[in-house]
């Protein structure tokens, strides 16, 4: 290399030492002679006189007469990370969502952007609900200040300032995504109470994009101030205004929402813009998660000692590492292989005392085992309801498998990522059938409990008349079941005139979907008194005189087809590749299908208790807790980070092994 070369190189390897917001000074503690950059990536090489080697590729490059050379060397070494960095630096997106952390004008001069850092801070702070006073925590401005010397950390004022531009800027790319790709809304409304008492609503869409994706996007996260049904009807209305959004399809609501009163003042709301299908008479979804835990709690009522002699075993064995490892001592003896025991139950989770009860049952020979070798674990026991006893693992093994229905059906129909309308009148036919045969036990206490059970399932599904028809729509949409297997349940549900009922009225509901979808001729129909949809201007006359009724092809041709098989169909896949065949009913599918049927996610679809907003949460002004709630879910498609099952477990194992690595004697 020429001096001229040698030259240029180092000015470009200064400029680079000095440039990039990683690079690390030489201790100050210590101050040498040598004081260039490029000491940051050389190490002196104490076997070989002037020379040092390269901290990347291990290269030896004389120093003798400068660092000159070291310069050169760092700007062609091919494992140099600056090359690297360099090649994937882009400049900064208009649009939030291709910022990237560095932002770099050409490939040899990367450049510093405070305000790309910082948009990259605000989006970690939301995704982690991370409070916005911790940015001024001493500990993050260190670690910053390692990690980026030159980045200026906002304020926890100047955080939440940022928060609500971000959501300003996601809320726009939403709206047009919502104007592209969504021909019909459904709607989830919740509530959630704040730790100072106060009321909040939630509400969600839900629906099916162009591509057959299903998607759910908080829109607003508003405090009430009143329950009047004016005011969150009007809530919901000037929500949907904003949005633009005129068509609706459905309203999924839990018991401790709206009413039927205020659903129906909505629904005047709604009609008058001419935007529901059927005249909105099947607008309103009640929470299926709701119900199915009402039902839960009133079968556990009928064991409830059972459970809780149990449930003082478990927390007996957990209370201690001496305690803990007795029990595995005793499992041992009995060749039961420990394989640990799910979360301990909490008050108010019903699916946590079912798994503890699924894995106590598996061991329960060695809590008697422990019952003659440990006095302490009954004198204990004692104190409260006793130990348990040969009746109370003999009923709790008689009432899991039924449990496992109810904890399986509520994890389905409470995803919020895939399909549940098509499973949900599956799963309440199924189940209703289940508690039939439990009503027929040999057993007294089982056949009493699934009575009880019963009386709650009839209050709720027993009546054909009251069930939701769009629901029943979702089944047969689903090209596994169609109406076939609708009938089949029927007729093992309701007795021959209600099942007939039931058919029929579905069939009808069908047949006036499929011609609202397809243009419009019944648009104006009325409602007859057998429940079905009349023909006003006798339109289907000549449809029945030519012998080719509308209703009659496409709809005809979908339900006489097959059915499919195999129990983990893709069913938005399938009315993707099949739509051509059947463009009208795929119309109403992209609709029908997108219907939540729970307005609750798995962690608390198994929870009897409310929804809490934590202390955190509740801190906020409205208007920050909204634009944060909102966009946490927009960026990250999912709800405030809650501790699952995976965790839960995971601790579970970490506390084993470290409960086996350091026993403790009592």
């Amino acid at each position: 290399m020429g001096d001229c070369d040698d030259i240029l190189a180092s000015e470009t390897a200064e400029h680079m030492f000095s440039a990039h917001p990683l690079a690390v000074s030489p201790p100050l503690s210590k101050p040498r002679r040598n004081r260039s950059d490029a000491w940051n990536h050389f190490t002196i090489d104490s076997d070989i006189a002037k020379k040092a080697k390269c901290n990347y590729c291990g290269s030896l490059i004389g120093y003798d007469k400068g660092t000159s050379a070291m310069r050169a060397h760092f700007t062609r070494c091919k494992d140099n990370p600056m090359k690297n960095v360099n090649k994937r630096q882009k400049s900064v997106s208009a649009s939030t969502e291709n910022v990237e952390e560095h932002i770099c004008t050409s490939l040899s001069t990367p450049m510093f952007d405070q305000e790309a850092i910082q948009n990259v801070v605000v989006k970690m702070f939301v995704a982690l609900d991370i409070p916005f006073e911790r940015v001024e925590h001493a500990a993050f401005q260190n670690f910053m200040s390692v990690v980026l010397p030159r980045f200026k950390v906002p304020s926890s004022t100047e955080l939440a300032h940022d928060v609500l531009r971000l959501w300003g800027t996601e809320k726009t790319r939403l709206k047009k995504f919502l104007s592209q790709h969504c021909q019909r809304v459904c709607l989830t409304i919740d509530t959630w109470t704040s730790s100072e008492k106060f009321c909040y609503m939630c509400l969600t869409a839900h629906f099916i994009d162009k591509d057959w994706k299903m998607h759910k996007k908080v829109l607003n996260f508003s405090q009430v101030t009143s329950h009047k049904r004016e005011v969150m009807a009007k809530t919901v209305e000037q929500c949907l205004n904003e949005w633009g959004l005129n068509c609706v399809l459905s309203l999924t609501i839990n018991n401790d929402s709206l009413n039927d009163v205020d659903i129906l003042h909505l629904k005047d709301k709604l009609v008058s813009r001419n935007s529901l299908v059927l005249n909105g008479d099947f607008i309103h979804m009640r929470c299926c998660a709701y119900f199915l835990n009402l039902i839960v709690k009133e079968s556990l009522k009928e064991i409830d000692d059972s459970v809780v002699r149990i449930c003082a075993a478990v927390w007996y064995i957990r209370s201690s590492n001496w305690r803990f490892t007795r029990f595995k001592a005793c499992a041992e003896q009995q060749n039961i292989e420990y394989k640990g025991f799910a979360c301990l139950d909490f008050e108010t989770r019903w699916d946590s005392i079912y798994l503890m009860l699924e894995d106590a049952l598996k061991h329960h020979k060695t809590f008697e085992k422990l019952e003659m070798k440990d006095h302490k674990y009954v004198d204990e026991l004692k104190k409260g309801k006793g130990v348990p006893t040969i009746e109370d693992w003999e009923i709790v093994r008689s009432i899991l498998p039924f449990l496992k229905l109810f904890y399986d059906a509520t994890l389905r129909i409470s995803s919020s990522s895939c399909v549940t309308s098509n499973m949900y009148m599956f799963e309440v036919l199924g189940i209703g059938m289940a508690i039939k045969n439990m009503c027929n036990s040999g057993d007294i206490r089982i056949s009493l409990m699934a009575k009880n059970m019963r009386q709650k399932y009839d209050k709720f599904w027993g009546n054909a008349n009251s069930l939701n028809m769009l629901l029943l729509v979702g089944l047969v949409l689903d090209p596994r079941h169609k109406v076939k297997f609708v009938n089949w349940c029927a007729s093992k549900n309701y007795n021959g005139e209600e099942a007939d009922y039931l058919i029929d009225k579905l069939k009808s509901c069908l047949n006036s979907l499929f011609e609202e979808y397809n243009g419009g001729l019944e648009v104006s129909h009325t409602k007859s008194k057998e429940g079905g949809y009349n023909d006003p201007y006798g339109f289907n006359k000549f449809y029945q005189s030519s012998g080719c009724k509308k209703s009659e092809t496409e709809l005809s041709k979908y339900l006489d087809e097959a059915l499919e098989s195999g129990g983990d169909l893709d069913v938005l896949n399938w009315w993707k590749l099949n739509s051509s065949r059947f463009p009208i009913i795929a119309n109403i599918a992209r609709d029908v299908l997108a219907i939540p049927v729970s307005t609750m996610t798995p962690e608390f679809a198994l929870s009897i208790a409310g929804r809490v907003l934590d202390s955190y949460q509740s801190s906020l002004p409205p208007i920050t807790m909204e634009a944060l709630i909102c966009t946490q879910d927009w960026l990250m498609g999912a709800a405030s980070p809650l501790l699952t099952n995976v965790e839960i477990e995971n601790l579970e194992k970490i506390e084993q092994e470290l409960t086996s690595s350091h026993d403790v004697v009592e």
